[in-house]
């Protein structure tokens, strides 16, 4: 019987995380480990069955993939369950960053720990996974990693300059890691979407608000709407096909042009 590959998803019971295993599974046919807080317990029960009724085996376990330790907890997991040489696609979709400023003087502004848990869980967790699986021979020949991000680190956004400064280092660890792992056949990547609604922006956001954001990116993006965590799953299983060897060490904008017209906006009104 040929051996099944798996694909790992860290943030998996919400959002573009829960969207990519479903797709991995049905597109890939891909065995599934995830790893999420618990937070969504109802969520994380409906993705296991339809990964399941695909045909393939679903992992998910609970801790804290964000932290050294909750690495390597997940790590031990994910060999006792695939096994070596059998993670053919690792993807990285945690969010778990404090918001506020870092001047204000207030009850807003940073303080250390939130440095500490912001860098750990969307930037320095990547390498942790990174070394943890090599560790352990996790890894398939031409394993594909993927980091995902947002139009954030590229503009401002106030109470988001944490999200900001952790993105910005994410893509920097992608293009060191491409280029020490490119030598051994793996491919590393980051992938830059626009914004979805997920758990994470309809926690920080009011109805309102996120109305207002609804109405201003048809505004803005050519296609005059918003994209969707099943949408950008569907695209990155597309890069986890062989006809994409050679992308390596890319951030690929899969944003449909979100940001392009903004000035035009600004200065001339909506479309």
């Amino acid at each position: 019987m040929e051996r099944k590959e798996w694909t790992v998803v860290l943030g998996v019971s919400s959002g573009t995380g829960e969207a990519l295993a479903r797709a991995a599974a049905r597109d890939l046919h891909h065995d599934i480990f995830g790893m999420h807080r618990g937070n969504h317990p109802e969520t994380a029960a409906a993705l296991a069955e339809d990964v399941r009724n695909a045909g393939c085996r679903a992992e998910l376990v609970i801790g804290d993939a964000g932290t050294l330790e909750g690495v390597r907890a997940g790590a031990d997991a994910l060999l006792a369950a695939a096994g070596p040489r059998s993670v053919r696609c690792f993807v990285h979709s945690l969010a778990n960053a404090s918001l506020g400023r870092f001047t204000s003087g207030g009850a807003d502004q940073f303080v250390p720990r939130q440095f500490e848990k912001t860098f750990a869980s969307m930037a320095h967790s990547f390498v942790w996974w990174t070394q943890e699986m090599l560790a352990r021979d996790l890894l398939a020949p031409n394993a594909r990693l993927f980091a995902l991000t947002n139009p954030l680190h590229e503009s401002m956004l106030r109470q988001c300059g944490m999200v900001l400064a952790a993105k910005c280092a994410l893509e920097a660890y992608v293009k060191h890691l491409a280029y020490e792992l490119g030598p051994r056949g793996h491919r590393v990547n980051l992938l830059k979407f626009s914004t979805v609604f997920s758990t994470a922006v309809e926690r920080v956001y009011s109805a309102e608000t996120l109305a207002r954001l609804d109405e201003l990116h048809r505004q803005m993006i050519p296609a005059r709407r918003m994209s969707s965590p099943e949408e950008t799953a569907r695209f990155l299983t597309l890069l986890v096909d062989p006809r994409a060897d050679f992308l390596n060490s890319a951030t690929i904008d899969f944003t449909g042009g979100m940001t392009q017209s903004l000035l035009d906006i600004v200065l001339n009104g909506a479309p």
